[in-house]
């Protein structure tokens, strides 16, 4: 398997995930995600991708994220694993929308003609 290259933005944060078959190790901005992301809530998001589909040791990622606040970092990363994930096998697409998982939230400043009164 080569190397698989995917991006996720949630918010204002851009994740670019690396992934490649290796023992699961989950590498942000060069820390393992457990010491960038200290909080059990976001490690959670991090490994839920893995859980869903069953490959929790099958696959190393690396990633590197920028922008936005912690929590949208996190999603973003999730989100940028969730996309390298499909495009692997392309059934475990279903278990990973059901989840919520394959979904992009991104929060825009609403246009002057939205704030408009008339």
């Amino acid at each position: 398997m080569e190397t698989i290259n995917t991006s996720g933005r949630r918010k204002a944060a851009v994740a670019r995930a690396y992934m490649t078959e290796g023992k699961g190790n989950v590498t942000v901005n060069k820390k393992d995600y457990k010491d960038f992301f200290p909080v059990p809530t976001l490690q959670y998001k991090i490994t839920q991708p893995f859980a869903i589909t069953e490959t929790l040791e099958k696959y190393d990622v690396k990633v590197n994220v920028d922008g936005g606040g912690i929590t949208g970092q996190a999603e973003a990363v999730r989100l940028a694993i969730t996309k390298a994930l499909i495009s692997i096998n392309e059934e475990w697409k279903p278990a990973l929308k059901a989840e919520g998982l394959t979904t992009c939230l991104l929060y825009t400043s609403p246009s002057p003609r939205d704030l408009s009164t008339s």
